[in-house]
């Protein structure tokens, strides 16, 4: 399986793209943990269509952790995924952890034999860190500033160690086994998704959550005119970013060298539906 986000991409390219040969990133440690960062719904969306990716395409196990219930797929993934059987839907385990607490203690639970069996999962996905960062879904106040790096750093690293460990199980069972992954969206306090991202890049928190998840896929929102120029309903920015792709690239890695990156424009017109161009 390519990076994650690259297949779900590729899967649902635009069909006057022209890119059907497109082919992803190498597999490598750097590649296998992803954030979004920017509009926490769009985010939702796409965490979604890469959960039911994975599950039907790839025909892995998935790990969804959200404090939001999940009723339905959004209107846009039911008609972009017609097609999905339900016994693909049921590789997703949805968690509903509440707070930071509950959410840590339910992904230590992922290295117990009986979250490894029969398959363990290849991807995990963690929808709104930002939720369980401000303890939202409990009504506190919120970390300080300061405590809240700490907890994302904490929650990061037993994300990748989590990865690591599953990893190890997989290819023990399947020594060509792909690595298990990990997908994260984040959204900035007073970041709505517009552009530019400025509130996103003075984030200290963002800036922690990038030392663990090496490939950041930001989403900003393309100007009107562009949407309305093309007939659609929304146009989005979607850039890959990050010292993973620039592993995944073949370069050697360089503490100051800008890093790879890779852009995509995300066409929803009024239908709802979900395209991707690569630019």
């Amino acid at each position: 399986m390519t990076d994650i986000l690259t297949l779900v991409f590729r899967t649902f390219t635009s069909q006057t793209d022209g890119s059907e040969a497109l082919t992803g990133p190498p597999t490598s440690p750097a590649t296998c943990s992803a954030l979004l960062v920017g509009d926490a719904g769009l985010s939702r969306s796409v965490l979604l269509l890469a959960a039911v990716t994975a599950a039907s395409e790839v025909g892995v196990r998935v790990v969804f952790f959200t404090q939001t219930r999940i009723q339905s797929l959004p209107p846009c993934l039911q008609k972009r995924v017609p097609g999905v059987s339900p016994e693909s839907l049921k590789k997703i385990l949805f968690s509903y952890p509440r707070t930071m607490e509950e959410l840590l203690q339910q992904v230590a639970r992922l290295h117990e034999p009986t979250n490894t069996s029969p398959a363990p999962p290849s991807l995990i996905v963690v929808d709104g860190l930002e939720g369980f960062l401000c303890e939202r879904g409990a009504g506190l106040a919120g970390f300080h500033p300061g405590e809240q790096s700490v907890q994302a750093a904490h929650l990061s690293a037993l994300l990748c160690d989590s990865a690591a460990f599953l990893t190890r199980v997989l290819r023990s069972r399947s020594p060509g086994a792909d690595p298990c992954r990990v997908v994260a969206s984040f959204q900035s306090p007073g970041d709505g998704g517009q552009a530019g991202g400025e509130a996103s890049a003075a984030d200290p928190t963002l800036e922690v959550l990038d030392r663990y998840f090496r490939v950041r896929c930001t989403l900003d929102r393309a100007g009107s005119y562009e949407a309305a120029a093309g007939g659609l309903h929304e146009v989005w920015d979607i850039y890959l970013s990050g010292t993973g792709m620039a592993d995944a690239s073949g370069a050697k890695e360089c503490e100051d060298r800008p890093a790879a990156a890779q852009e995509w424009k995300l066409l929803i017109p009024p239908d709802g539906l979900m395209e991707f161009k690569l630019v």
